[in-house]
């Protein structure tokens, strides 16, 4: 069949358009995790200090003494809270073309200590070798509590499969804990999983709207993160939020 000029012109529009809507369509499915519009910290709080314990007895005995202590791990420190968002149509300037409200949250929330732009094309999962360098990086060579202790790096760390990004992070392939529930250790929800980029972890919790969290109270995220274990460290060490939501 003989094509004319005009529908030579149509099928070449039309495999234009086709090919253009199949970049965009990559573009708009492949948006990376970004930052928050708004951070408010509405409350810090930590462990209060527990008073002395008094042994008084008379001379000439001898005391068998139990004691218990729980100390506050000032080698970590912990993110919880909410997360609320939309999708939207905006241009360079900030300005909204339209929007859509979301009934429910679904998505991930990501820290890392690196201050620099993060390629998500190139995260992927921790491993022992990585949490070490952070052991070391961070000073935390307690065994007790360091980064090894603390992320399951077994074959029964278990967490969900995810997109970071574009990346596929597949289901219990990452070192992973569960940050507690009611006060009480779980391995269900607020699952927080050790990735990698470049040189820096990246820590990234999967978010759980609404769910009763460590203190009975509901939250949409839950995550600790290690702080400068150096002895006599005083100071506290900076990382930066993304939000992915889907």
């Amino acid at each position: 069949m003989k094509i004319d000029n005009t529908n030579k012109k149509i099928i070449l529009i039309l495999a234009i358009i086709c090919i253009y809507g199949v970049f965009l369509f990559k573009l708009v499915s492949a948006v990376d995790p970004g930052g928050p519009d708004s951070l408010n910290i509405t409350s810090n709080t930590t462990k209060p200090a527990v008073g002395v314990a008094t042994v008084n007895i008379s001379g000439g005995y001898i005391a068998s003494i139990n004691l218990s202590a729980t100390i506050q791990d000032i080698r970590w420190k912990g993110f919880v809270g909410y997360v609320t968002g939309k999708f939207t149509l905006q241009d360079g300037a900030g300005a909204t073309l339209y929007d859509w409200s979301l009934s429910s949250i679904t998505g991930r929330v990501y820290t890392t200590r690196n201050s620099s732009t993060l390629n998500w094309a190139n995260i992927n999962c921790s491993n022992i070798t990585i949490l070490n360098q952070e052991n070391n990086d961070m000073a935390h060579t307690n065994p007790n509590d360091n980064l090894n202790m603390t992320f399951n790096t077994t074959a029964g760390a278990t967490h969900n499969s995810f997109y970071a990004g574009t990346r596929l992070i597949t289901a219990d392939s990452c070192p992973t804990l569960n940050t507690y529930v009611n006060n009480v250790t779980q391995d269900t929800s607020f699952q927080e999983i050790a990735l990698f980029e470049g040189t820096s972890i990246v820590y990234a919790t999967i978010i759980n709207q609404n769910q009763v969290g460590y203190n009975g109270l509901p939250f949409d995220f839950q995550m600790i993160v290690p702080e400068n274990g150096a002895s006599g460290f005083a100071g506290a060490t900076a990382y930066y939020l993304y939000v992915e939501i889907s």
